[in-house]
């Protein structure tokens, strides 16, 4: 790669980009190392030898009917949705094609809560079937919902949406063509499905299938609010009840283990297929008008999950808060909304300049390794919350010990625990689990930027690091804005991490929920609950306001992939 003169005042633009490019891999990568570190050299304690003969077996049964429960369900619903909305016309299809992507804006661990308030005993449904029938508390048996199952119902009604989104983006794309061809050869309306269609989006459901399974395997509150015992829930055993580092490491590298299996399955799945769209027009696809009661299904069909995902739930919320919401409302809740929206905007500023140094240094490399380096970021959202936590308080903690001892020496004076005393180690765990978040988004646009508009910056006198400020950061506002926007939400989310990780003294609205919802106090977490699930419907309307447009434009569900790749 050329260098350019540093005394003539320019700076070696690629390089430098490619330094850095590299120096973010290995602090993204530094984490999911430390772990597997800890398992090597740590040895076998008796923590570990404990869980192992114990409730290690739990933990793996219950993720294996989490993962399938899950993966069927979101599969299903996703699937289903996502043809209703795009081959056929029925009343409330335009809605209906927005509003199947809220449940998105509902974390897992305040839909259990809101659930669990609603279907109790003494809560609402069971109370007027026993005003109705009479009933006593033993004339009836009505299902408990925490359980296995219906932890696996709440990651259902949150979860698919992504398979919706990426199902739906590829039945567009490869509807008119491929579709008019199945039916030149005698295909009906279903044969088309099961034949065409649903083969052809196969990558795209799987992928989005995936991408639930990792979010289920990274749940904390939800499992352990329903007292499901899984590998979240162990980790968080291990490391604040017994104390063991070693053993939260070694059970934090056989949940990675997990998520590498739902990735090398989601790899194998596609084989050496290949799915590429070679019709060079990309017409909207005719839809099959239904009317009576197959249009009266399919609107049903479309409503149910929009309603156990975000109507009826979020409508909860609203009524609990405002019948009796938050008892420290006030100043305590000022305090945690500003704790939250400040570990979101600190992390999301840095997501987004990380994202461009990095896609741009993929950029102007000619090499793949800057590429490389954007692959190894791009593996932390796949890493749970829990298991980078443990990933990063381990080698963060040795760091702090060392700087206040040499501090010491040096001054006399001990300043403490400088990064887990404060935010900055939080911040660096949010870093590595979101940052591909905005990545992939940066990457995404940039790469619609035709490189001419490079060589014309340069030919007027710009350098490469002129032409990334002055013409591409310009032209990437609106991304980066979503970038930001998107990293801002899931930290505002984010609970494991923060559980493990927070100062002393230091509570965020989601901590704040979960404390509320497990001392059973769920009117009260309903306050901090209902301000998460707020933030988080503003992607959601972003992202519906592309999934309107792509009605009128092809191509438009190309940017809703993106954003549901994240």
């Amino acid at each position: 790669m050329k260098m350019e003169n540093l005394r003539g005042g320019r700076l070696p633009g690629g390089s430098l980009l490619t330094v850095a490019a590299l120096f973010v891999a290995v602090l993204i990568a530094v984490p999911v190392l430390s772990v597997f570190s800890n398992v090597l050299i740590g040895g076998t304690s008796e923590t570990w030898t404990h869980m192992a003969g114990t409730v290690l077996p739990e933990f793996i049964r219950n993720t294996v009917i989490l993962c399938v429960g899950v993966g069927l369900g979101v599969a299903s619903i996703g699937i289903v949705s996502a043809w209703l909305t795009t081959m056929l016309d029925f009343p409330g299809r335009r809605f209906f094609e927005w509003a199947l992507i809220l449940p998105l804006a509902m974390p897992a661990y305040v839909m259990a809560y809101v659930y669990t308030d609603f279907l109790q005993f003494v809560g609402p449904v069971q109370s007027v079937l026993r005003e109705t029938f009479g009933w006593g508390p033993r004339d009836y048996w009505f299902p408990d919902v925490r359980t296995v199952g219906g932890a696996v119902a709440m990651f259902m009604f949150v979860l698919y949406p992504y398979v919706y989104l990426l199902a739906r983006t590829a039945f567009l794309e490869r509807a008119a063509g491929m579709l008019e061809a199945g039916r030149s050869l005698g295909l009906g309306p279903w044969r088309c499905f099961f034949q065409v269609s649903l083969p052809l989006a196969r990558p795209a459901i799987v992928a989005g299938t995936a991408l639930a399974l990792m979010e289920t395997l990274a749940d904390y509150g939800t499992v352990a609010y329903f007292g499901v015992q899984t590998f979240t829930t162990g980790i968080y055993r291990a490391w604040f009840s017994l104390g063991d580092r070693t053993a939260a490491a070694q059970l934090s590298a056989l949940l990675l283990g997990f998520v590498v299996l739902v990735l090398v399955l989601e790899h194998a799945s596609r084989g050496r297929a290949r799915f590429n769209n070679t019709s060079r027009q990309q017409s909207a696809p005719i839809r099959i008008r239904l009317s009576g009661p197959l249009a009266l299904l399919a609107a049903f069909a479309c409503f149910m999950p929009f309603l156990l995902g975000f109507l009826l739930p979020a409508g909860l919320l609203l009524d609990m808060a405002l019948v009796d919401g938050d008892a420290q409302f006030g100043p305590r809740f000022v305090s945690l909304a500003r704790n939250s929206f400040v570990l979101a905007a600190v992390t999301a500023v840095l997501a987004v300049a990380l994202a461009i140094v990095l896609a741009y240094a993929a950029r102007l490399a000619k090499s793949g390794l800057p590429r490389g380096f954007n692959r190894i970021v791009g593996l932390g959202y796949a890493v749970p919350g829990s298991v980078i936590a443990v990933g990063v308080l381990i080698p963060v903690t040795r760091l702090d010990n060392w700087i206040a001892a040499g501090w010491q020496d040096l001054f006399g004076v001990n300043p403490g625990l400088i990064l887990t005393g404060g935010i900055a180690a939080l911040v660096y765990a949010y870093l590595t689990r979101f940052l591909s978040i905005a990545l992939h988004t940066v990457e995404s646009s940039l790469g619609k930027i035709t490189p001419s508009m490079d060589d014309a910056s340069r030919s007027l006198g710009q350098g490469k690091l002129a032409t990334l400020r002055r013409v591409h950061v310009p032209i990437l506002r609106g991304s980066l804005l979503t970038a930001g926007l998107l990293v801002f939400v899931d930290v505002m989310k984010e609970l494991p991490a923060t559980l493990v990780m927070r100062p002393f003294n230091f509570d965020t609205l989601a901590t704040q929920a979960h404390t509320l919802a497990a001392d059973e106090r769920l009117a009260e977490a309903s306050t901090a609950a209902l301000t998460i699930v707020a933030v988080g419907l503003v992607p959601m309307i972003i992202l519906s306001r592309q999934i309107v447009r792509s009605r009128r434009r092809s191509g438009a569900g190309m940017r809703a992939e993106a954003l549901a790749g994240c």
